[in-house]
């Protein structure tokens, strides 16, 4: 036999061997993955676009059985059964970790950047990485961020244009610091509410608005019950790829490398998802009869202004070393991304 193949049947051995390894490390699971959106929204195209890669990359052993439209409860609910390990996966904003790690209400402070790339380079920055770093201690995994887009106010009363605008109004917010201080700040009523409860709310005039991406407005129906949609562009929300540590740590080696693929591979996608559907979804709002109006720089920068008393008094109760990380970070994403 020629050393040539002698070579090649060892390559080919070597090959087999690994891959007959990696089979083995490759058990049959059916990873629960919930979320609170619609399955015609990014987040959900995220997922079936995971599920798809992973199926493949385990040989069809790994599937992902997704729970949309807040089938297992709303996000501090399904965050409960993470940690508790009776729920595997979820998609949530970093918004609702705030309760339990409250650095992350940082990235809710209003008006940090100017578009789509800025705020994803918070997220897959060194503020994003420390931030996924503190997770296991809670009983969490997080796989990274996706990104749902920029939140603008609705409401059925009037147009928003100015700060004064919001003066009165009853908002629902998620129940989150940052927000019912921040939308005080502007003089409104910021009334916290689950998710879930919001469409029934906002059709019986409980409250007369609320705020979420132009991608949630209209997977959930909001122009039906809500006649005014304002850019105000006040953040943007991050959702945090969570699984739960005591489903991560019984996953071989092998596995937890195909889930961080399977997220890797997939980020692109949904990113790209979110930018489409987050047009498509602002001239589908307008085709349906919801005013749209834009806000001009000066006035956002009021409201900027407005809330900035806000961001001081919170970042003054967390932790110094994180807040100085953050807004080490923001102000590099400013001046180096676009």
């Amino acid at each position: 036999m020629s050393l040539l193949v002698r070579a090649l049947s060892a390559t080919a051995i070597c090959v087999a061997l690994t891959v007959g390894a990696s089979a083995e490390d490759i058990q049959e699971r059916t990873i629960r993955w919930g979320h609170l959106n619609n399955t015609d929204h990014p987040v959900s195209m995220g997922v079936q676009k995971f599920a798809e890669i992973l199926l493949a990359k385990s040989g069809g052993k790994m599937k992902v059985r997704e729970f949309a439209a807040s089938q297992l409860g709303n996000e501090l609910q399904q965050q409960s059964a993470l940690r508790g390990g009776t729920q595997e996966m979820l998609s949530a904003s970093t918004t609702s970790l705030a309760t339990v790690i409250p650095e992350f209400g940082l990235i809710d402070f209003p008006f940090l950047f100017n578009s789509t790339e800025q705020a994803d380079a918070l997220g897959s920055g060194k503020f994003g990485k420390a931030m996924l770093d503190t997770l296991p201690a809670k009983g969490l995994t997080g796989l990274g961020y996706w990104g749902l887009g920029f939140r603008n106010v609705t409401n059925s009363t009037r147009p928003i244009t100015k700060l004064e605008d919001f003066s009165g109004l009853k908002l629902r917010v998620i129940p989150n610091p940052v927000y019912l201080e921040s939308f005080s700040a502007f003089k409104a009523n910021p009334v916290p509410m689950a998710f879930g409860e919001l469409y029934s709310a906002l059709e019986t005039r409980t409250v007369d608005g609320q705020e979420n991406p132009y991608t949630v407005i209209l997977s959930n129906k909001f122009y039906e019950v809500q006649k005014y949609v304002s850019a105000t562009n006040h953040t943007f929300t991050l959702n945090i790829i969570l699984v739960s540590k005591a489903f991560w740590d019984k996953l071989s080696p092998t596995e937890q490398r195909l889930m961080r693929e399977a997220y890797e591979e997939s980020r692109g996608y949904q990113k790209e998802q979110t930018r489409l559907q987050t047009e498509k979804a602002l001239a589908e709002l307008q085709a349906k009869g919801m005013q749209y109006n834009a806000i001009a720089p000066e006035e956002t920068e009021r409201m900027r202004k407005a809330v900035q008393p806000v961001v001081e008094k919170i970042s003054a109760n967390l932790r110094a070393e994180t807040v100085k990380l953050f807004n080490e970070e923001v102000e590099r994403i400013r001046k180096d991304v676009k």
